[in-house]
């Protein structure tokens, strides 16, 4: 009787799992069904259902789960150090795909993959970090730099160390992102102010500013877009 009881488990779970397949395919799947989806193949002889669920409850939503460290990934009850790394590879596999897509491509052609890629380097973030993305004469990416890791609600901004380095690389335009942990989802007066200062540094170099982005949890907010600059 318990192995009967056990082949009509896995029977179940092995349906559901090619039913979860089938839905990717077509494109019908929420959110936490892709993470199902997903920690599936980490977790091959289990319900990972619930599991998905409390991850996105936990961590508050798909990117955070991605974006979340593998020590605090192994805290959660039923996460493993096997499958924590798989979460992360994902992570990673996401950010070296929209990274080289702005190396080769201009960041104007499509700035949803710029918006993405600022996502998946800051979302789930804990602290606030600075990033400079420096740009060519075509607007693809050069380089991206982590200016400064500040705190909870700040982070320093350094004006003459940016156009240093946007000299150094010949860099011909500038992108500055930060995030905020503490989900304060507008751009505050002092980065209003610091990125005018930036803005101000590299004019007199000839060096154009394109945008500050800001990404609070899964959101991104375009300070050119907000006629901000």
């Amino acid at each position: 009787m318990e192995t009967k009881l056990t082949d009509e488990k896995e029977n179940f779970y092995y349906g559901h799992r090619d039913r979860l397949r089938e839905k990717f395919i077509s494109d019908h799947l929420a959110d936490y069904e892709k993470l199902e989806l997903l920690l599936s193949y980490a977790i091959p002889r289990r319900d990972v259902r619930p599991l998905a669920r409390g991850l996105i409850k936990h961590f508050g939503g798909v990117y955070q789960v991605l974006s979340a460290s593998i020590d605090d990934l192994v805290a959660f009850k039923g996460i493993g150090r096997n499958t924590a790394i798989f979460i992360k590879l994902v992570h990673q596999m996401m950010e070296i795909s929209y990274k080289c897509q702005l190396k080769d491509t201009p960041v104007f052609h499509d700035e949803n993959i710029l918006h993405n890629y600022c996502r998946v380097i800051l979302c789930g973030k804990q602290v606030e970090e600075s990033h400079v993305l420096y740009l060519d004469n075509d607007l693809k990416l050069i380089a991206d730099d982590l200016h400064t890791t500040g705190t909870i609600d700040t982070s320093a901004i350094y004006p003459r160390e940016i156009a240093r380095r946007a000299l150094q690389l010949n860099a011909r335009s500038v992108v500055m992102v930060h995030n905020h942990p503490a989900s304060i989802n507008a751009f505050s007066k002092d980065d209003v102010d610091v990125t005018m200062k930036v803005e101000s540094v590299l004019r007199s170099l000839d060096i154009n500013f394109y945008d500050h982005i800001l990404v609070v949890n899964d959101s991104v907010f375009s300070m050119r877009k907000m006629h901000l600059l």
